[in-house]
């Protein structure tokens, strides 16, 4: 299956994935939607969104490609701000908003998606991501994996 790896967009795997979520919710049973339960979820939204500009930013005063099918592309390699908190503080943005989506859709099965967002993210996109950069950027990007995680 590594035919997948780099081919899509994940903005795109994020929006299919909460299309799915959404799908799954309309047809489970959902939670009663809480105060409570809505301002997590605009919590965690303004948290995801947070991670993404704190991400795309650190890329742009860095002068390296955010284009995420194209890491080969990389000039260079980017620990400071966001980046000392997570390796992929884009992807965590987006895991974020996709539990954002979960609570305002008060549908525990749709939890399901960021799980399977986690996974599709680290065996097709950053698994591939880390090699090319580990290629590119040798013992500084191994020490950079020893001290900040991929997720959180």
């Amino acid at each position: 299956m590594s035919w997948l790896e780099h081919r899509i967009p994940p903005p795109v795997v994020g929006l299919a994935t909460g299309a799915v979520m959404w799908g799954v919710a309309s047809v489970t049973p959902r939670l009663e939607a809480t105060p409570t339960l809505q301002a997590a979820a605009i919590l965690a939204a303004v948290a995801g969104i947070c991670f993404d500009i704190a991400g795309i930013s650190s890329f742009h005063r860095a002068r390296t490609t955010v284009n995420p099918l194209r890491p080969e592309r990389a000039t260079s390699l980017v620990t400071s701000g966001v980046y000392r908190i997570t390796r992929n503080p884009m992807y965590v943005g987006m895991l974020f908003i996709l539990v954002s989506w979960a609570l305002f859709l008060s549908s525990l099965w749709a939890l399901l998606g960021p799980v399977a967002f986690i996974l599709y993210m680290n065996r097709f996109q950053i698994r591939p991501e880390e090699q090319a950069l580990a290629r590119i950027f040798g013992d500084g990007f191994t020490a950079y994996t020893n001290k900040v995680r991929r997720w959180l």
